[in-house]
C-alpha cells in the first residue's frame, strides 16, 4: 500500500488462451466504492443454479465437467435421484445467485461476459460449471435466490449468499452479511412451517433432511482486514481477528441449527493471498507468488474452523458439521497436468468489480484458473467441487465428505 498505480501488461489476443488469471489488480483504486467479495472457490460447485445435465445448452459443459472428475476417479450418474430434497446456501460472492442484484453494490455479476459459458437469460454466476457442478447431488432446478423465491420453490432450498458478504456486520460494502442472511432464512423457516399446516415438528423433521453449505469469512480477511482501509488490523493481530470471526461464526451456525438445519458443509477459506487482487495490491512475498501472510492468517483461521467443526459435533450430537479443506485442496493440485498453462497473469479488462461489462473473454478458458481478479474459472471450478463432494485425499474433508454428509 502507498505505491504509486501500477501499469501491469495485457495479453496479446494470440496468447489468451495460455492464461491462469482473467484481469489484473491495480493497486491503487478509489477506497470510496465497495470492494466485491474475494473468492471462495468451491461454493459455485454446489451453491447457485440446479439443473438437469440433458438440457441442450448445457451439454458442452457436462462434458468438460465428466472430463474433469474422470481425472480424479470419480464415478457419478448424469441422470438420478437427488440425494436431497432440499439445499441452503449461505455465504459470499461465489455463492451469490442474484441476491445483490438489487442492491446498490459493485458486488454483482449480473452482466456479460459473466456467464459466457451459461445461456439461460441472466448472469447470476460467474461460470457456467458453476451450474455444471450441481449435478453431483442431482438436483435438477435452479435453486433461488432469497430475493425471487417463490413460496414452492423454496421447498426445495434458496440461496441467501451476497457477495462481498462477511461473518462480520462492518464487512465490505453495501451486502447481506451473514446475520441478515440468517433473517433471511429465519423468513424461510416461517413459510415452511405455514406450508406445514403451522406444524413445527413437521417443518423441522423437513429440513432435517436438506443440504447446507456455507462459505464465508474470505472478505473479513481480505477486504476487512486487508483491504483499502483495513481498520480492523489497526485494532487486532491476525491470531485475535480469526478467534474473534470463528466466536461469532459459531454463534452463527448455532442459531442456523436452532433454525432446523442439520447437515452442514462448512466451507475453509481459500489461497486468498495468490489471487491476483491482493498480489498485485500488496507485491508476492519473497521467494513466493503469493502474499505469505495473507495466506497464513487464512490458516489461522481454517485451523481454528475446523475445531470448531469438532466442537459443534460434540456439542450438537443430532447434527453434523463437516469442514471442506479448500486451502489444502488448492495446495495440492498439479496445475500443469491438469491443464493450466498460465499461473501469474490474468486475461480480462481491468476492472474494480471484475470483468469490464461486455468485454471479449478469453477464449480457452480452460486453462486458465482465475475468472477475473478474485473469482476461479470454471476449470478451476470443477476440481475444487470433485474434490469437495468425494474427497481424493483425508486432509480435503474433516471428517466427511459432502456426498457423505448428503447421505446421513
Amino acid at each position: 500500500m502507498g505505491q504509486g498505480q501500477e501499469s501491469l501488461p495485457r495479453p496479446s489476443p494470440s496468447s489468451l488462451n495460455l492464461y491462469l488469471y482473467w484481469l489484473p489488480f491495480p493497486r491503487t483504486i478509489s477506497v470510496s466504492l465497495a470492494l466485491p467479495a474475494f473468492p471462495f472457490f468451491p461454493m459455485v460447485f454446489l451453491s447457485l443454479i440446479f439443473v438437469s445435465s440433458s438440457m441442450p445448452e448445457l451439454k458442452k459443459c457436462w462434458a468438460l465437467f465428466v472430463q474433469i472428475l474422470l481425472l480424479s476417479n470419480l464415478q457419478l450418474c448424469a441422470h438420478g435421484e437427488p440425494e436431497v430434497p432440499c439445499y441452503f446456501i449461505f455465504g459470499d460472492s461465489l455463492s451469490d445467485g442474484g441476491n445483490n442484484n438489487g442492491l446498490v453494490s459493485l458486488a454483482k455479476a449480473n452482466y456479460p461476459p459473466n456467464g459466457i459459458d451459461f445461456q439461460w437469460p441472466y448472469w447470476k454466476v460467474l461460470q457456467r460449471t458453476n451450474h455444471c457442478g450441481s449435478d453431483l447431488l442431482q438436483l435438477e432446478n435452479y435453486i433461488p435466490p432469497f430475493a425471487t423465491a417463490s413460496d414452492q420453490q423454496i421447498l426445495q432450498g434458496v440461496n441467501y449468499a451476497s457477495g462481498s458478504a462477511g461473518i462480520r456486520d462492518e464487512t465490505a460494502g453495501e451486502r447481506i452479511v451473514m446475520n441478515q442472511q440468517l433473517q433471511n432464512f429465519q423468513t424461510t423457516v416461517s413459510q415452511i412451517t405455514g406450508m406445514q399446516g403451522n406444524n413445527e415438528t413437521a417443518a423441522m423433521n423437513f429440513l432435517s433432511k436438506c443440504l447446507f453449505t456455507i462459505g464465508i469469512g474470505s472478505n473479513d480477511i481480505g477486504v476487512n482486514y486487508y483491504g483499502p482501509l483495513p481498520l480492523s488490523s489497526i485494532e487486532y493481530t491476525p491470531d485475535q481477528f480469526t478467534a474473534l470471526l470463528i466466536d461469532q461464526y459459531s454463534q452463527q451456525l448455532r442459531i442456523l441449527y436452532q433454525y432446523g438445519a442439520r447437515k452442514l458443509a462448512l466451507f475453509g477459506v481459500s489461497q486468498i493471498g495468490c489471487t491476483p487482487a491482493l498480489v498485485a495490491w500488496y507485491g508476492a512475498s519473497p521467494g513466493s507468488t503469493c502474499v505469505d501472510y495473507i495466506n497464513d492468517m487464512v490458516q489461522l483461521f481454517n485451523n481454528r474452523l475446523m475445531l470448531l467443526v469438532d466442537d459443534l459435533n460434540n456439542d450438537l450430537t443430532d447434527a453434523k458439521f463437516t469442514y471442506i479443506n479448500i486451502f489444502e485442496i488448492q495446495s495440492s493440485l498439479d496445475l500443469a497436468a491438469l491443464g493450466f498453462r498460465v499461473t501469474d497473469d490474468v486475461c480480462c479488462g481491468t476492472s474494480l468489480t471484475g470483468c469490464i461489462p461486455f468485454t471479449t473473454p478469453c477464449e480457452n478458458r480452460s486453462e486458465y484458473v482465475y475468472w477475473d481478479f478474485a473469482h476461479p474459472s470454471e476449470a478451476t471450478n470443477v476440481i475444487f467441487a470433485g474434490r469437495a463432494y468425494s474427497a481424493q485425499t483425508p486432509s480435503d474433508a474433516h471428517p466427511i465428505d459432502i456426498h457423505t454428509l448428503a447421505q446421513l
